[in-house]
């Protein structure tokens, strides 16, 4: 089957129809990724009109992680030089959510290394939370590990709106990453969340070493999952990690993939996060033709991003319009 013919049927039906074997098909077509590109862009314009949210995101509490996750600068068995401090105050996390509503951002996500949070962290989490919903309009996300459904509950009764929780690889990858838990542990995590009531943020980053079924099956795993907002985050390798000797993936190849995701997810928020500014160059403005209609600004966990201005002048130069808060969910 040909890009057109299937990607033709994707736009007619929603992407409701498409198989895991056509997807592989598409993935697998080496030539006419423009053709890919164009469809991806007239699912998203068809999906999601001209509607670009921004997300931005503090390392609230920094390295020291127990697990083993070979891309992670944070990770306790690496040596990266990376920064380490306990969880941020509950004055500083409020003081950069300010910030960052003021630069341009529509959602801020608190972040913390580690398998899952201690009662102390949460209760200072949860304050900020607090906090953050009267004084801003911000959307707040968290992403701090594995939780149960009390940790839910308690997130989302302070004001949280999303929860953010990657599975970063396909299940049949996953042990070549990670090794100190379960795939399972990480799916049940976006399980409860969803259950609770909470938006869930979850994707992957790509470039691991992954083939492309897996990336096709990883885009199913969140399909199945129903997942709110879909993450793609692109290998930026660390020295001191066990990727640092990965190669960068080429601008074409990364743009393919987010076509990929918005294909197989079409109606489904799909946001470029870390990695891109090594891995685009150039090519950065083409995420939009390419079916992503999110973009987080600012810096990332232990990586400097781009200037937030000039993210916001690309949005404004290709036409799109962002929306605030909690609308960019309807």
């Amino acid at each position: 089957m040909s890009t057109i013919s299937i990607t033709e049927r994707i736009i007619k039906d929603a992407g409701e129809f498409l198989s895991y074997e056509d997807a592989c098909k598409l993935a697998d077509i080496t030539e006419n990724n423009i053709d890919l590109i164009v469809y991806a862009n007239k699912l998203r314009n068809n999906c999601k009109d001209k509607s670009v949210f921004t997300c931005s995101i503090i390392n609230a509490k920094s390295g020291l992680c127990s697990q083993d996750c070979a891309f992670c600068a944070q990770s306790g068995r690496h040596k990266t030089g990376v920064k380490v401090y306990p969880l941020l105050s509950e004055e500083k996390l409020v003081e950069n959510a300010l910030r960052m509503e003021e630069a341009g951002a529509t959602t801020y996500s608190m972040v913390t290394s580690g398998f899952s949070p201690t009662d102390k962290e949460l209760d200072t989490l949860t304050g900020a939370v607090l906090a953050i919903k009267k004084k801003t309009s911000l959307s707040v996300c968290t992403s701090i590990g594995v939780l149960t459904e009390s940790t839910v509950k308690r997130l989302k009764a302070c004001g949280v709106s999303t929860c953010h929780h990657n599975l970063e690889t396909a299940r049949s990858y996953f042990d070549r990453i990670c090794t100190t838990h379960d795939y399972d542990d990480d799916l049940q995590t976006v399980k409860i969340a969803k259950s609770a009531g909470l938006k869930v943020c979850s994707g992957g980053i790509f470039g691991l070493g992954e083939t492309w079924s897996q990336r096709v099956e990883l885009a199913f795993t969140l399909k199945e999952l129903d997942v709110d907002s879909i993450p793609i985050n692109f290998l930026n390798p660390i020295a001191g990690t066990r990727m640092e000797n990965m190669p960068l993936l080429p601008p074409m190849e990364a743009l393919k993939i987010i076509a990929l995701m918005r294909i197989i997810n079409p109606k489904k928020e799909i946001t470029i996060c870390g990695g891109r500014e090594k891995t685009l160059k150039d090519f950065q403005s083409w995420i939009f033709l390419a079916g992503a209609n999110g973009l987080m600004i600012g810096n990332y966990l232990t990586t400097k991003g781009r200037s937030i201005d000039m993210d916001i002048d690309i949005i404004e130069a290709m036409g799109l319009e962002i929306i605030k808060g909690d609308k960019k969910w309807t």
